[in-house]
């Protein structure tokens, strides 16, 4: 039904001559009445009408689709969904030819839609987002953002290296700063720092992770707690002038305080300047099956077995009959090949709006001029509707602030080791850092699969690795946790690594050129920054295109970009040097290698929590597990399986006293009260 006429006013009163009244013709009996009533409301308001063909759909053809999510929508099946679904496939794209034929009495309502269409010039360039370096400035007085962000990193590579800055690191920083100028991105940088700033002086732990660990300048900022240089991370992975878009700095919070850093950047930046973006939630293969198949009236038990026929990275139809048929349906029958059928066609829709796990959109003006903002669910909390790669196309800059259960452990287990009354305990950050490094102990733990509750290696395939790698320095570390992925087995990298780690096959090299880049793994590229490294040195890719290479890996399946890289890489690898045959194998590395890609970086990041962890398991175990139970839910174990393992080390556990427990877990002595 039309709007009532004072709602017209309304909308009239803050659009003006802006404002039409659409008005469709879909031919299934209701045309007469609509068109009276849009008439009769143009007539009462002076408002003009415009025609339009409500559009539901592209072609004819989609409807089918269209009643299967109205259905899902509204948790109905087909049978009973009746006349809530269109009648007919009319609301569909029109040509402007049948758009005139329609409405072919009413010649002004058509021109009015043309005036409507040509009036619509908006384009997303047009939108001049900017980082909020004013809201900083009065911590850089008199200070431009390059200037200000220099004598930062300056301070911070006093601290992170005493003795003197090495050279290669001094050069890195350099090479950092002058494309950070270039791009003009040194108020993220501050802004980042700002918010690091604001949770360390709260006393909460908090560590960056991702592709930042790749640059020299977080690591002196204190952003990140890896010395890109003793990895020889690539720095292209996180920033390049070929991509020219916003870096991403993800930073881990302690999961429990995580929310004081959040309403911490509400306070600072304001409501109107700060936003948490959101990520679109689309559909798979398994959540497409079970979804349809209840539209079409299939049992709870028959739609169960539908989702088993698939796992959620996989692709509809490439599904086979006998799969079909083992799952104990008919592929010859005609609901199954519907459900199949539509399922495949929604596979990719979006489904629902979340928000974004941390994602924090900063702003120089209020976010309403530049996007639609909106309050949260949860309460003190505001977002923006759009999802964070979209975000990433139109250049706004977003900072993770993201929650890490085993940060709030180790402040936890920190907290019980040093809690002696009358005496100052140091800051976290800094009882952290004194862990001891390269602990001898630590390693013949881990050779042993020691390692519940531990950070990153508590699964039962971590457990099964670590007697195979035997990890006696920090790297073996690095490569731990990147190594027990399920894509690495499939793509036929971890025996022949293992196999070269125990001297069993050797560390052959496929061109010399590529040892530096290969040598810390014997051989073997294990990781993304790797890969384009490989791409760099070996078929003289510049940074930026070798991250292209790295997205176009990542999507590959999707887009089938990766094949466009192919003539390139081996016309590079020839130039090089390196034989045609060489260079096949190394392109078909790399096609694997799409399979499962793991930074170096991020690994590097959570492998020194690994190490902290499992240092406190080792020589404060009682504290450990009390920290581990103290933040849950978190990790793999349950509460009880992690004091059965703290017993199992030696730790007497107190039974609860009503007049003696606290609400937590504490220490009396040594014992797990």
């Amino acid at each position: 039904p039309a709007a009532p006429a004072e709602s017209v006013e309304r909308l009239k009163a803050a659009f003006g001559e802006r404002l039409s009244i659409a008005a469709w013709r879909h031919l299934d009996g209701e045309d007469d009445v609509r068109i009276a009533r849009v008439e009769r409301l143009s007539r009462e308001t002076g408002v003009p009408v415009c025609a339009t063909n409500r559009v539901l759909f592209a072609d004819p053809g989609d409807k089918p689709v269209l009643d299967v999510l109205h259905c899902i929508r509204e948790g109905v099946t087909l049978d009973d969904a009746g006349r809530a679904l269109p009648p007919n496939a009319e609301a569909h794209l029109r040509s402007r030819e049948a758009m005139a034929a329609l409405f072919a009495d009413q010649p002004e309502w058509l021109a009015r839609s043309r005036a409507v269409a040509d009036a619509c010039r908006f384009s997303m360039s047009e939108l001049k987002y900017r980082f909020p370096f004013e809201l900083d400035a009065p911590a850089f007085p008199g200070e431009t953002p390059d200037e200000a962000l220099r004598r930062l990193t300056a301070e911070g590579a006093r601290r992170r290296w005493p003795g003197g800055v090495p050279a290669a690191s001094a050069a890195q920083i350099e090479k950092e700063l002058g494309l950070i100028a270039k791009l003009e991105v040194a108020p993220y940088f501050l802004s980042v720092q700002t918010i690091v700033d604001i949770a360390r002086s709260k006393d909460i732990l908090c560590q960056g992770r991702g592709s930042a660990a790749n640059s020299a300048v977080c690591y002196c900022l204190g952003i990140t707690a890896v010395d890109p240089s003793r990895s020889n991370l690539l720095f292209e992975r996180f920033l390049s002038v070929e991509r020219r878009e916003p870096p991403d700095i993800d930073v881990d919070f302690e999961h429990e305080r995580r929310e004081e850093v959040i309403q911490a950047i509400y306070a600072k930046y304001g409501r109107k300047r700060a936003a948490m973006v959101s990520e679109i939630i689309s559909y798979r293969g398994k959540s497409a099956l079970r979804e349809v198949g209840k539209v079409f009236g299939l049992s709870l038990e028959q739609v169960d077995r539908l989702g088993d026929l698939v796992s959620w990275w996989d692709k509809l139809d490439s599904l086979q009959e006998q799969r079909v048929r083992e799952c104990g349906f008919d592929p010859g029958d005609v609901r199954v090949k519907q459900v199949l059928s539509m399922a495949h066609a929604i596979q990719g829709f979006p489904r629902h709006l979340s928000i974004h796990v941390g994602g924090f959109v900063l702003s120089a003006e209020d976010l309403v001029n530049v996007a639609p903002v909106e309050p949260a669910t949860m309460a003190d909390r505001t977002v923006i509707p759009w999802d964070k790669d979209d975000l990433d196309t139109l250049g706004f800059f977003k900072v993770d602030v993201l929650g890490l259960g085993m940060l709030t452990a180790i402040r936890k287990a920190l907290g019980l080791v040093h809690n002696t009354p009358g005496v100052e305990s140091p800051t976290f950050i800094d009882l952290l850092a004194r862990i001891p490094a390269e602990d001898p102990l630590v390693y013949d733990a881990l050779c042993a699969a020691d390692t519940v509750g531990v950070f990153q290696i508590e699964s039962r395939a971590q457990m099964a690795m670590l007697p195979r790698l035997r990890p006696r320095k920090f790297y073996d570390l690095v490569v731990e946790v990147a190594i027990v992925r399920p894509g690495p087995i499939q793509g036929g990298m971890v025996h022949p690594y293992l196999r070269r780690r125990n001297d069993e096959e050797p560390a052959d090299m496929p061109h010399p050129s590529l040892r530096p880049i290969l040598e810390r793994t014997l051989g073997v590229p294990l990781f993304q920054e790797q890969v384009m490294q490989i791409a760099i040195t070996g078929a003289g890719y510049t940074g930026g295109e070798a991250d292209q290479l790295r997205r176009d890996m990542a999507a590959w399946r999707r887009n089938g970009k990766l094949a466009r890289h192919r003539d390139k890489l081996l016309a590079g690898f020839e130039r090089t040097g390196i034989s045609r045959e060489m260079g096949e194998r190394l392109y078909k590395s790399i096609q694997g290698f799409a399979e499962y890609g793991f930074p170096e970086s991020h690994a590097a990041s959570f492998a020194l929590l690994v190490y902290a962890s499992s240092w406190l398991k080792v020589h404060h175990p009682a504290a450990f597990a009390a920290a581990l139970v103290n933040s849950q839910p978190m990790g793999f174990y349950s509460p009880g399986t992690l004091v059965k393992d703290a017993e199992r080390h030696g730790v007497d556990v107190l039974p609860a006293r009503v007049d003696a427990s606290d609400w937590d877990c504490t220490l009396e002595g040594e014992d797990l009260a």
